[in-house]
C-alpha cells in the first residue's frame, strides 16, 4: 500500500510503471541521495518478472541438476549418488527464493528506500500524469514532476498454430512454478527458456523429454558451436531434439472450462508434416511480447514500434517526448535480460536525478553503451553457454575485419579437476584493425564465471598485447584466455 494519503490527485518527482527489477533500480537510482520522491505502480508483485517466475525460480531448479551431474562425472563421488534427484525438497527450495509468491519483503525494501508503492494498473494519461486502476476498479490519478517511466516488461508468446492455445500449454510461468514433474512432457522452442526448462524437466525425472525448434539449431542466436554442443548433450541424456520443425496442429483431450481456467484431463497431440508425438504436457518458450499495447503512448503522442517496443535514445528517453517520459527494461526491446534492464535502469535513474538538479548528462555513465554490441548472457543449462559481444557472423555483417581464435576447455588444467571428461569450447572474435575483442562465446561446465573478464576486455577495449599481461592463476579454467592467446601464433 502506499504510505501517501488517498487524495484525487497526488504527486511525485518520479513515477514508475511497473515493479520489477528494472522499475526498483530506477526508482532507488533516481532518488537516493536527495529529498525526491518516487513511485512505483505494480498490478502484480514488487520484484517482478525475475523474482517470482523467471531467473531466481529457474535457477534453483537448475542448480541441483548441475550439481548431481558434475558429482556423476568425479570418481568417488559417482559412486554415493545411487537414484535421481527428489523433486519435492527442489521445489520446496525453490519456493523459498520466491517467497511463496509473497512480496512484502520486497515492498519493506522499497519503503525503506523511500520509495511508495501503488497496488493497481498504471497508464499514461497525457504528460506526467499516470492514472491507476486499483484491484477494485477504482481509479486514481498520479502526477510527476520531473519524469513518468515505463518499465512494464513482456508476456510469453503463443505462436498461432492450430489448437495450441486451446490446450492450455504451459508458458515460463508455468514451467519455473510447476508442482509436479510430467512425464511425458515436449518443449516447443529453442532459445534460453526452452533450453534451460528442457535441462530441469529431464533432471527432475521427465521420462520422455522433446524439445522442438522451427530453426534448424538450437540457440540459433550464438555461435554455432554453442547450440550444438548443447544438442548433443541433449541427445546423450535420452532428450529428443527436433529441429527444422513446422506445426501443424496440436489437439487436446477432455479440456474443460470451469469457469475460472480451463484444466485438462487428457494428453495432448502435437502434428507435423512428417511426424506426431503425444505428451502430457506442452512448454512454449517460443518468444515474448511486450507490455505496450495499453499504457496510454497515445495520450501522449507516442507509439511502440511494429514490433510493440518502445524505441528510446541513449539515456533511456523515450523517442519524441522530451526529457520527461523513459522506458527501461523488456518493453524497450534493446536486450531482454534482467541485468540490462537492472543496468538501463541506472542510467535512466542517473539521468533523471542529474536533470533534476540541472547537471549535465553528456558523460558516459549517462548514457547506456553496453545494449550496442557489449550484452553479456548466460545459458544455465548442463553444459552452460556464456557469450558476450557479436558473434564471428555478425561482426563480419558489420564490416568488421576478423580474426578468431578457439581452444578446447577441458585441455585446460582447471577444468579437467572439475570433472572427469570434460567437454567445452571458447570462443572469441577479434577485431584486426583495433587488436581488441569484439565477441566471446564459452561452453562449458561453469564457464558463466568466465563471461565477465571477457565482458571487461570488450567494454574496455583491452588489447591483446596488454592481455597477455593478465595472468590467469593455476589451476583455474581462466587459463583458457592464456591458451587463446597462445593459439593466435
Amino acid at each position: 500500500m502506499s504510505t501517501r494519503p488517498s487524495e484525487l490527485e497526488d504527486t511525485w518527482d518520479v513515477i514508475v510503471i511497473g515493479g520489477g527489477s528494472a522499475g526498483e533500480n530506477v526508482a532507488q537510482y533516481a532518488i537516493q541521495g536527495s529529498a525526491r520522491t518516487a513511485v512505483i505502480v505494480e498490478h502484480e508483485l514488487v520484484g517482478g518478472e525475475c523474482s517470482y517466475w523467471a531467473c531466481m525460480p529457474s535457477k534453483a531448479l537448475l542448480r541441483p541438476v548441475e550439481i548431481v551431474d558434475t558429482g556423476r562425472a568425479l570418481p568417488g563421488v559417482a559412486e554415493m549418488l545411487d537414484g535421481s534427484l527428489e523433486p519435492p525438497p527442489v521445489l520446496a527450495r525453490r519456493d523459498t527464493f520466491t517467497h511463496n509468491h509473497d512480496d512484502s519483503g520486497q515492498v519493506e525494501w522499497a519503503q525503506k528506500a523511500g520509495i511508495d508503492v501503488v497496488r493497481g494498473r498504471g497508464r499514461l494519461a497525457g504528460e506526467k500524469r499516470v492514472e491507476v486502476t486499483a484491484p477494485d476498479g477504482g481509479t486514481r490519478v498520479l502526477r510527476a514532476r520531473h519524469a513518468v517511466v515505463l518499465a512494464t516488461g513482456t508476456i510469453a508468446s503463443i505462436p498461432p498454430v492450430e489448437g495450441l492455445r486451446e490446450a492450455n500449454p504451459w508458458t515460463s510461468r508455468d514451467v519455473t512454478n510447476l508442482r509436479e514433474i510430467p512425464d511425458r512432457v515436449a518443449v516447443i522452442g529453442g532459445g534460453v527458456v526452452a533450453c534451460e526448462s528442457t535441462t530441469w524437466l529431464n533432471g527432475l525425472g521427465a521420462r520422455e523429454v522433446t524439445i522442438i525448434e522451427l530453426e534448424n539449431a538450437l540457440l540459433s542466436h550464438l555461435e554455432p558451436f554453442a547450440g550444438e554442443m548443447l544438442a548433443e548433450q541433449f541427445k546423450q541424456l535420452g532428450i529428443a531434439v527436433r529441429l527444422d520443425a513446422t506445426l501443424r496442429s496440436v489437439q487436446r483431450a477432455d479440456v474443460r472450462d470451469t469457469g475460472v481456467g480451463r484444466i485438462h484431463g487428457g494428453p495432448a497431440t502435437i502434428s507435423t508434416d512428417d511426424w506426431t508425438l503425444e505428451v502430457d504436457e506442452i512448454v512454449v518458450a517460443a518468444g515474448r511480447t511486450p507490455v505496450s499495447a495499453d499504457v496510454g503512448l497515445d495520450s501522449v503522442g507516442a507509439a511502440a514500434n511494429r514490433h510493440g517496443y518502445i524505441n528510446t535514445d541513449d539515456h533511456m528517453a523515450v523517442i519524441g517526448c522530451g526529457d520527461w517520459l523513459y522506458a527501461i527494461g523488456d518493453v524497450c526491446g534493446r536486450a531482454l535480460l534482467t541485468h540490462m534492464g537492472k543496468y538501463q535502469g541506472r542510467i535512466a535513474g542517473d539521468v533523471i536525478a542529474a536533470r533534476a538538479e540541472g547537471r549535465s548528462t553528456d558523460g558516459p555513465r549517462y548514457r547506456d553503451l553496453a545494449d550496442h554490441d557489449m550484452v553479456p548472457a548466460v545459458v544455465f543449462t548442463d553444459p552452460q553457454v556464456a557469450s558476450v559481444g557479436l558473434t564471428e557472423s555478425a561482426a563480419r555483417a558489420k564490416g568488421v575485419d576478423v580474426e578468431t581464435l578457439e581452444y578446447d576447455i577441458g585441455s585446460v588444467a582447471g577444468a579437467s579437476l572439475l570433472r572427469d571428461g570434460y567437454a567445452g569450447r571458447a570462443k572469441v572474435v577479434v577485431d584486426r584493425a583495433t587488436d581488441t575483442i569484439v565477441g566471446a562465446t564459452f561452453v562449458g561446465s561453469d564457464v558463466a564465471e568466465l563471461l565477465h573478464s571477457a565482458t571487461t576486455a570488450i567494454v574496455g577495449k583491452v588489447s591483446l598485447d596488454t592481455l597477455w599481461h593478465a595472468v590467469p592463476s593455476y589451476p583455474t579454467v581462466s587459463e583458457i584466455w592464456l591458451r587463446l592467446l597462445e593459439s593466435r601464433g
